[in-house]
């Protein structure tokens, strides 16, 4: 096996900066930076979407204009693509340029101005040509490559939007010898139901991708065709933590991902497990005037005035109604003893925030000393009990629902609380309780996927049943603590981060995933 990777190329739909609805622009990013200082030449490839500007990021039409085959089952078609190039921070940045990709003016789902254009594109519902949009991707790198004559070590693939890249480089014939000495890498971000990018319409999947039958027969999934099972034969295979690869190939918990990591375990594929980095410094509250807050503060000498400043900003923004233009429904009254629970993220079932809605009615009556801010979007029932909750009697006052999202009230929520939920029914990896640790928010968390990262009473709170009454007593618990043990809150402050730098820096990510890269070239045609 070779000892050096000096060439890698990532494939994704999102990077931090440009693109991005999730946790997958910042691995991209944060990763290939990491890799960049490694002495690794990294090359990142995403479409060119309708709300990025290209020359406003200094990117500059590199050309060449490639034709590429996209047939349909009753049609033999092609469509057109052309590439912008920059280099940020020592990565160079390759956006694809196609009629596809630029229609879009979201990453994943429709907006509200495509609705206004044509009724028929709902906001908030995912692209209809959803995998079209991912083999014109996944074809235009491969073509790019066999254009310019460059082959990477390794080409990482992110979620199931690229995971078509290995079978494609591997059984199309004018790829199969050009990149026999390259290898694949898919990491899976979430195995969950609808993430996989499978499609029924199996005529289709074989016209447009070109692959032999024998590959889409092989590679359905409760009877759809399926790019994780795809790629699985040609390539190494992670998910974003050590504990996500367990249990989607040795629990139950995989029945929400329609049982594919047991599918590839039959097939002889051991999922690795890599659990996801942070930078500190982007989340480091001795240097507010970068995260936009009031006052710097350091959670690990335990000078916290910041944090009060911080949160007396968000008093009177919920009060002015003046937030970014975010919908704020509920208020809170300026009382800095009462501790402050608070929460980001989508607002869904697999978020927990159907059980977080029961906790809190249930904790109203048992411990009513506490104050709650949420911010997000999601599901709109979930939305719409938010909306109720924070006007009922028991919780008015206590609880702020903030519909929207915005870095700047994100990280001002992040540092005004004192202990950060995170209720999920599954959780590939989390990064949230990292930005919280680092800005001394203590995470209360649910023991599943990545999350077991954070240790009961050392780096936060945790429980393992996923119940409302399970949550409202870990959060009684950690109450407990700010009324009673101010010092043990203290030491697990210092726990939390002690343990990011020692353990959860890009710099010592970045090995692991070199270690996987070099583990991807045994899956080399020769």
């Amino acid at each position: 096996m070779r000892d050096n990777i000096c060439k890698v190329w990532m494939v994704t739909r999102e990077y931090e900066g440009l693109a991005g609805v999730g946790g997958i622009k910042d691995v991209c990013r944060y990763l290939s930076e990491a890799l960049h200082n490694k002495g690794v030449k990294v090359k990142v490839f995403l479409p060119r979407y309708g709300f990025i500007n290209p020359e406003d990021h200094g990117f500059k039409n590199i050309g060449p204009s490639l034709i590429v085959d996209m047939n349909y089952a009753s049609e033999e078609r092609r469509e057109q693509v052309s590439f912008w190039k920059n280099c940020l921070y020592g990565v160079d940045i390759v956006m694809v340029e196609s009629q596809r990709f630029s229609e879009k003016f979201g990453v994943y789902t429709y907006t509200e101005y495509e609705e206004r254009l044509d009724p028929g594109k709902k906001k908030g519902e995912g692209h209809f040509d959803y995998f079209a949009t991912n083999v014109l991707l996944e074809k235009a790198v491969l073509a790019y490559a066999a254009h310019s004559g460059q082959t990477p070590d390794c080409i990482h693939c992110h979620d199931g939007h690229t995971a078509l890249i290995p079978p494609l480089m591997r059984e199309l014939e004018g790829y199969r010898y050009f990149f026999k000495n390259t290898g694949a890498l898919v990491t899976i971000h979430n195995a969950g139901i609808g993430y996989h990018q499978d499609v029924l319409d199996l005529p289709f999947a074989k016209a447009i991708t070109g692959l032999p039958w024998k590959v889409i027969y092989s590679s359905l999934l409760n009877g759809s065709f399926d790019p994780f099972l795809a790629c699985s034969p040609y390539s190494c295979m992670n998910t974003v933590s050590e504990n996500y690869a367990k249990e989607l190939q040795e629990t139950d918990l995989d029945a929400l991902t329609g049982w594919l990591g047991h599918a590839l375990k039959e097939r002889g594929i051991v999922l690795k497990g890599i659990t996801n980095g942070i930078d500190p410094s982007a989340y480091d509250p001795k240097r507010p005037e970068e995260l936009g807050l009031p006052k710097a503060f350091d959670p690990m000498t335990g000078d916290l005035d910041g944090k009060r400043e911080a949160r007396s900003l968000l008093y009177s923004l919920i009060r002015e109604k003046k937030a970014d233009g975010i919908q704020i429904i509920g208020e809170l009254a300026t009382d800095f003893k009462r501790p402050l629970l608070t929460s980001i993220g989508r607002l869904t079932q697999q978020k927990g925030i159907d059980q977080l809605c029961d906790a809190l009615t249930i904790l109203a009556t048992k411990e009513p000393e506490f104050q709650c801010v949420i911010l997000g979007t999601g599901e709109h029932h979930i939305e719409e009990r938010l909306k109720a909750m924070a006007q009922v009697s028991n919780l008015k006052g206590k609880l702020c629902v903030l519909l929207g999202y915005s870095d700047k009230i994100g990280n001002l929520v992040y540092a005004s609380g004192d202990f950060f939920l995170i209720p999920s029914l599954y959780e590939p990896c989390g990064l949230t309780d990292f930005i919280a640790q680092l800005l001394g928010n203590i995470p209360i968390v649910r023991k599943t996927g990545g999350l077991v990262k954070v240790r009961d009473c050392f780096n936060g709170f945790s429980y393992e049943e996923h119940t409302p009454h399970a949550l409202c007593n870990t959060i009684i618990k950690a109450i407990s603590f700010f009324k009673s043990r101010p010092d043990m809150l203290q030491e697990i402050r210092q726990n939390a981060i002690f343990e990011i730098y020692e353990n959860y820096t890009w710099d010592k990510v970045a090995d692991k995933y070199l270690e996987l890269y070099k583990e991807s070239l045994r899956f080399k045609l020769f």
